[in-house]
């Protein structure tokens, strides 16, 4: 960003500032009074601004200006020009935080010096500011099983366009990591990741958290939508976002400009929108509680994050992930899992998916029975083992069938399990469990389960 702003009442001047600057590569705007400085600001937030002192028929001069901009954008410098310059005017603007000072007529070289370092040091803060707003958590994406291989393929092909998303799935699964991955393969990687978090604001708050606001005691405070300038915006759980906000972040999609509680200037804003739910908004929408417009607006490319269950296969890659994860990061011990504690944990049922398999491996690595591999009996709802002989105690309700029944019931229940846990995959299924396929076929047959595998007897070893 090289753009200079610079105000001057004299035509002239501002026009002989702006050829100069221009010769030297600068991309330049100009304004003539006050009124036009500020909308042009919030159009766009200059890398640097040239300010006069004095601005004939003008509701503010360039003090209110310097301080307004110090206020509401304290990073760009501003360079003071005045043809009556004294030193109590060059004192009073450096006290309000002006970058330097120049009187009028000035030199050439003496303003290019001023303007190269200005610019400089404008270039510092921006560094400085993207590195303090990056969030830094992880937009990793783990997992080889054909759901994960659909989801980033899908998010790939996004990453591309500035199109708005809307991610769909349980609760847990992962949409909000899917929308990091987006942003940090974007143009805009660089620029703010910034999340709204529709449950959690209270809705009478929603639209000064949203828009911001001005008041006299405050002066101006950044919305959410402000502080995501350039970069994305993630409503999460969009569902939720009260029906009244809904129809100003309509209008705010559509015109990209908005204006702060409180205030009265239209703040321009280039946003990239993502959005997620784990509800159905056609439902939603149907009970009048979303508005289709909106919907409309916010799903132009809709993706389908699969739950935990959906991609079993990827369990003990996001287990390994978690485990080094809280090692680095808490100095838990780094641990492996055990082949029955990863057996286990890919036969569970998930219904919290990969957000409550994470609780899990923490948990397990809190209150671990040390360094070695993960125990079954390590998990939650695992007992400890006896000292039983290694015996197995045995239900109710299987204990009172005859040894046939029993045994098609512990068939039936173990090999659902299994194809469960190898996502479907028929191959991957006979393979661990010692049978040819197509016996496992037959077997499955006279038990009576349907497979759900995906490609049946053709599915490849991927």
């Amino acid at each position: 960003m090289t753009n200079i702003l610079i105000i001057d009442d004299e035509k002239d001047i501002r026009d002989l500032i702006g050829d100069i600057l221009k010769d030297e590569g600068y991309s330049v705007r100009l304004a003539g009074n006050s009124d036009d400085c500020m909308t042009a600001i919030n159009e766009e937030v200059p890398s640097l601004m040239i300010l006069d002192i004095w601005l004939k028929d003008s509701r503010m001069d360039g003090i209110d200006i310097l301080k307004s901009v110090k206020r509401d954008n304290p990073d760009v410098p501003v360079v003071i020009i005045s043809g009556h310059g004294n030193i109590e005017i060059a004192v009073a603007a450096i006290k309000q935080g002006a970058y330097d000072f120049i009187e009028k007529p000035f030199n050439i070289d003496q303003l290019m010096v001023v303007v190269s370092r200005a610019m400089e040091t404008s270039r510092l803060r921006r560094e400085n500011a993207d590195l303090r707003r990056r969030d830094v958590t992880s937009s990793d994406m783990l997992g080889s099983s054909p759901a994960f291989k659909l989801l980033k393929s899908q998010l790939d092909k996004v990453t591309k366009s500035n199109g708005r998303v809307m991610l769909s799935g349980p609760a847990g699964s992962g949409k909000e990591l899917a929308a990091r991955f987006i942003h940090s393969n974007s143009a805009r990687a660089s620029a703010a990741f910034v999340t709204v978090s529709s449950a959690t604001i209270e809705p009478e708050r929603m639209e000064e958290v949203l828009f911001g606001r001005e008041t006299p005691e405050r002066g101006v405070e950044k919305g959410l939508l402000e502080q995501g300038h350039g970069g994305v915006v993630y409503f999460d759980e969009v569902a939720d976002m009260p029906l009244g906000t809904q129809s100003k972040i309509l209008r705010v999609l559509t015109e990209q400009q908005f204006t702060r509680v409180g205030g009265a200037q239209k703040v321009r804003v280039d946003l990239r929108v993502i959005s997620s739910t784990s509800r159905d908004l056609r439902s939603e929408i149907d009970l009048g509680r979303f508005r289709q417009e909106l919907y409309d607006r916010l799903n132009v490319v809709p993706i389908q994050v699969p739950s935990l269950e959906e991609r079993r296969e990827d369990i003990p890659e996001l287990t390994a992930h978690f485990i080094d994860m809280f090692h680095r990061s808490q100095g838990l011990t780094l641990r492996h899992l055990s082949p029955d504690a990863e057996a286990l944990l890919q036969t569970m049922t998930w219904p919290g998916n990969v957000r409550q398999l994470r609780n899990v491996i923490e948990r397990v690595l809190i209150l671990g029975d040390g360094a070695g591999p993960i125990m079954v009996h390590e998990l939650p709802g695992q007992e400890a083992p006896s000292d039983s002989g290694g015996s197995y105690v045995i239900g109710g309700a299987i204990a009172n069938l005859p040894l046939r029944e029993a045994r098609e019931v512990f068939e039936r229940e173990y090999l659902l399990a299994q194809i469960n846990r190898f996502g479907g995959n028929i191959s991957k299924t006979a393979g661990f469990v010692g049978m040819e396929r197509s016996a496992l076929h037959r077997k499955l047959k006279s038990l009576g389960v349907v497979s759900s595998a995906k490609g049946g007897e053709d599915e490849d070893e991927n």
